[in-house]
């Protein structure tokens, strides 16, 4: 199917009109027509190659919710029709331990998990392309269902900043009677707030941002910790029994771990950076814990989606046109968005035959490099 789209041939150019072909629907697989693509900060990393491994061109968005067009045979969880979403994975070997266990972003496959867009790990001159786009093809074991409580533009960034930190909260059980500190206030951390409070933790709120105070409040945290207020940070030394950092750039780290309880755990989901001169000795004297995670598995990402449901759990979003993606780049990189943007994909059909198009090979299907199903 001929699918128009947004995309990069490299690190310095903006993204401009593409267009090409998705491989017609195979057994097993679902057809959509993308109806929203929320814009994660992710995209633009990828698509400015902030992380050194884009594979190009690129065509980001990986918070995609469509409308069912086809079911290959074989479909039986999807209907002509459905509302679905697809988040960060298109595939993985579905064999490995991780796989079987309902972890498919931890797959231990040759391949590794085929993400949604820059999807091979060991490119072959093929590339998968992601939801700028205004049609998906996808396996069915990675398309999930929308719950019908969520408003379909509200839903996408369930798909990706939802499940991130929904896992490790999952992961460090969450709930009465826990400390619960979320770092960093944008994408991922306004909804980090959302699902600890739902879940039952105490949540408090550590940014910069003075500004942002009233807007967390409004989220529902129970304190807010101002990170340049020197005694407030000082005061807060070893309270938390959690603090899940989503800040997604180089920062000192020291402050937030200072924060962590005896035994608790410092958790990074949006750090791809080094850290640089980490305080070990509060480690060593506090027996605590750093670690990380990669977003959820499919499992726990369609848990999220009827969890959010159940508690009334929106992102908040603001809706754009496609043509105005640059902008909201460099938006999301000021922290100018409450808290995510979503593209309205009718834009893009609606401009389609008045585009000036780059044609691009045909993406990848996301095959496994040990022979697992193809998307």
């Amino acid at each position: 199917m001929k699918v128009h789209a947004y995309g990069t041939p490299d690190a310095s150019s903006p993204l401009k009109p593409v267009q090409f072909d998705r491989p017609d629907v195979r057994s097993g697989e679902v057809a959509m027509e993308v109806l929203h693509c929320g814009v994660c900060h992710s995209d633009i990393h990828q698509a400015r190659d902030d992380w050194g491994n884009t594979v190009w061109p690129c065509v980001p968005g990986h918070e995609i919710v469509g409308r069912v067009t086809e079911v290959g045979s074989g479909v039986k969880r999807f209907s002509v029709g459905d509302l679905v979403g697809v988040g960060c994975m298109v595939n993985s070997c579905q064999t490995c331990d991780a796989c079987k266990s309902g972890e498919e972003q931890y797959c231990t496959g040759p391949r590794g998990a085929t993400l949604t867009y820059n999807g091979p790990t060991a490119p072959d001159g093929t590339n998968t392309y992601g939801g700028y786009s205004t049609a998906m093809v996808v396996r069915e074991e990675f398309c999930l269902t929308i719950p019908d409580a969520i408003e379909p533009e509200k839903a996408g960034p369930i798909l990706c900043a939802g499940v991130t930190t929904y896992h490790p909260l999952r992961y460090h059980d969450a709930g009465p009677g826990k400390k619960v500190a979320i770092a960093g206030i944008g994408g991922l951390g306004h909804m980090a707030i959302q699902i600890a409070k739902a879940m039952g933790a105490h949540v408090t709120a550590l940014t910069t941002s003075a500004s942002k105070e009233k807007l967390i409040e409004e989220l529902g945290a129970d304190d807010v910790i101002l990170m340049k207020d020197e005694d407030e940070v000082e005061a807060a030394e070893g309270r938390f029994d959690l603090v899940l950092s989503t800040i997604p750039y180089a920062h000192d780290v020291n402050p937030y771990l200072a924060m962590t309880a005896h035994d608790g755990t410092l958790h990074f989901v949006g750090l791809f950076m080094p850290i640089e001169e980490l305080a070990t000795m509060p480690m060593l004297f506090k027996r605590k814990k750093i670690m990380g995670s990669l977003i959820g598995g499919v499992k726990q990402t369609q848990e999220v989606l009827d969890f959010c449901a159940k508690h009334d759990i929106r992102p908040e979003t603001q809706s754009i046109a496609m043509d105005e993606i640059e902008d909201a780049f460099e938006r999301v990189k000021s922290e100018d968005v409450r808290f995510r943007h979503v593209i309205d994909m009718s834009t893009l059909r609606a401009a389609a035959s008045q585009l000036e198009a780059t044609t691009l090979e045909a993406p990848d299907r996301g095959m496994a490099a040990d022979g697992g199903k193809a998307s």
